[in-house]
């Protein structure tokens, strides 16, 4: 299998294009149990799919997702002509990802505004989607991937080795077989993906650090340039 992580704790994919310029933006903290998937010496952690992540002007993959009741999520059928910003998260486990959520709320009311839906996917199965309490009162969709399905067509998904696996439920009480309802061993890299109307990828970042995110004004300001730039008038033929 094609090693994704050219140097443990090393972020590789940090890169967001919107238009003809480039964000790099990031929310750090602290998290011994989170530290364990990067830090650890000697476990190597490798890709669940050999290809890079889907970048700018790539198309919205298929796939099926679930929501938090456990009701289908179509991506063909829900994002038809409708621009959204897909999270993707490693699991409510996770302070940074739930931190970052919490955060995300605070632009939810205007990404819905400039017309885009906020969408934040995870391998959580749906029953777990809202367990912490973090994430128990987000008004936007929470969605299970748990098969990692469509994130490994985005292009993003790691396989953590068993020994990690044993080491986060024994050392952290984190058990990711039992959320995902999987024994894949999968997650995904925390990442942004903004889509248009036409089921274009127009945003795009991707970074291996777990610690790092990207600010939501700085997702709110990619959404708005990317509805600026559908707005302006074609040039007459």
């Amino acid at each position: 299998m094609k090693t994704f992580l050219r140097q443990v704790g090393v972020p590789v994919f940090v890169i967001a294009l919107v238009g003809s310029y480039i964000l790099i933006a990031g929310r750090t903290g602290s998290c011994s149990a989170c530290s364990a998937i990067i830090g650890t010496v000697g476990l190597s952690v490798e890709t669940a799919n050999p290809e890079a992540p889907l970048a700018v002007g790539d198309s919205l993959p298929q796939g099926i997702l679930y929501t938090d009741t456990g009701d289908p999520f179509v991506l063909s059928e829900e994002l038809s002509g409708k621009p959204a910003v897909l999270i993707f998260y490693r699991g409510g486990w996770c302070p940074y990802c739930s931190r970052h959520l919490s955060a995300l709320a605070e632009v939810e009311e205007a990404l819905a505004g400039a017309g885009f839906k906020l969408l934040a996917i995870s391998p959580d199965r749906p029953e777990v989607l809202r367990q912490k309490e973090k994430l128990a009162d987000l008004s936007y969709s929470l969605l299970s991937d748990s098969s990692m399905e469509v994130t490994s067509r985005f292009g993003i998904a790691f396989q953590v080795e068993e020994e990690l696996v044993a080491k986060y439920k024994d050392s952290y009480g984190i058990d990711i077989e039992g959320d995902s309802g999987q024994s894949h061993h999968l997650l995904p890299h925390p990442s942004v993906f903004i889509i248009d109307g036409n089921g274009s990828i127009r945003f795009s970042y991707v970074n291996e650090n777990y610690k790092v995110r990207l600010e939501p004004e700085e997702i709110l300001k990619a959404a708005r340039e990317i509805l600026n730039l559908a707005n302006q008038p074609k040039p007459a033929a």
